[in-house]
């Protein structure tokens, strides 16, 4: 069957406030450097009047590889919770304004009790690091009946958020997405997303992984700490074979690809500067699964992903400024 999408992603829609802020920020708000912590409405609300003036983006994990799809010239979905409030009108234009599908049923704010729309606070420090602080509101609202089986049997691949696993409603969704996926003979991916992510989930991770997952992403940190070790090459041993394709991301020194019987060494696309690393995961697993959907070979794959990274570490904000298409020809 012809697909309809090259990739569908399932994750949380998040509203990015990005600002940028001395090394003190971090230490007087108690802030957890580099990883992503997730917070209540209170402390949104305080630490948002602290940050100052900030760059408002559409985001959120899967949403920015979504974007990255469509910007390489690829057809994507978007499936993910917002309120029908300011902020999720917001989403909703920005992601289809970038090309992506995102039909995903709006919560109402009339009904008591209703949390809005999610947002990040991300702190972008001098050595362009980012901190990422988030209130899930309406993310934490995605159930099973969210998926759309018609649009996930349309897509080669199914691209799910390891920071949505938090909830077991989302954890419902992820296995029905990938059952639905598989019946249709179509890919599943999964990014790891974060280090604390994988602490808190290890087992069920490694669950998902063996049992659903065909394509895996995840940087050094995180393959790390998913097998308990703290050798590179032993992490990458140890994920050989667990699902058809791996890919390591390692910052300035590149990426490797893994699988079975291959290893791909691809290193990273030269930048002029670095300003803010937000969404270069995000990116990177965009141009693989780009090249992946077009039979590219793995090293191909690979090189497109460090050139979609390479852009938007480039400048403040999660999401390409120029057209990948263009970058890559």
């Amino acid at each position: 069957m012809t697909a309809r999408y090259d990739v569908t992603c399932i994750g949380n829609a998040i509203v990015d406030v990005i600002t940028k802020n001395e090394e003190s920020f971090i230490t007087e708000h108690g802030l957890v450097k580099g990883a992503m912590t997730l917070i209540d409405a209170e402390r949104a609300e305080a630490l948002y009047a602290a940050m100052g003036p900030g760059l408002a983006a559409s985001g959120g994990s899967a949403g920015n590889t979504a974007a990255g799809i469509a910007s390489l010239g690829g057809k994507a979905a978007f499936i993910g919770k917002v309120t029908a409030d300011q902020l999720g009108d917001v989403y909703r234009h920005d992601i289809r304004a970038v090309g992506v599908d995102f039909d995903s049923k709006p919560l109402d704010p009339k009904v008591p009790g209703t949390p809005p729309t999610a947002r990040s606070l991300i702190i972008v420090t001098p050595d362009a690091q980012r901190t990422m602080n988030t209130y899930l509101g309406a993310c934490v609202e995605l159930t099973p009946d969210d998926v759309d089986e018609a649009v996930i049997s349309a897509s080669q691949v199914t691209y799910l958020e390891g920071y949505l696993w938090d909830r077991p409603t989302a954890k419902e969704a992820f296995i029905k997405a990938a059952r639905v996926a598989h019946a249709a003979g179509r890919k599943v991916s999964l990014t790891l997303s974060d280090s604390f992510c994988v602490e808190r989930h290890r087992d069920s991770f490694l669950s998902l992984i063996d049992s659903h997952v065909d394509v895996l992403f995840a940087n050094e940190a995180e393959i790390k700490a998913l097998y308990q070790v703290t050798d590179f090459d032993t992490a990458v041993a140890a994920v050989r074979g667990r699902c058809e394709v791996a890919i390591v991301t390692r910052s300035e020194h590149g990426s490797v690809v893994v699988t079975d019987g291959e290893t791909h060494v691809v290193a990273a696309a030269p930048i002029a500067q670095l300003v803010d690393t937000t969404g270069a995961g995000d990116l990177y697993a965009s141009g693989f699964l780009y090249g992946f959907t077009r039979a590219f070979d793995l090293a191909e794959c690979g090189r497109i992903g460090s050139i979609a990274a390479a852009e938007v570490i480039g400048h403040v904000g999660p999401r390409p400024l120029v057209p990948l298409a263009k970058l890559i020809a």
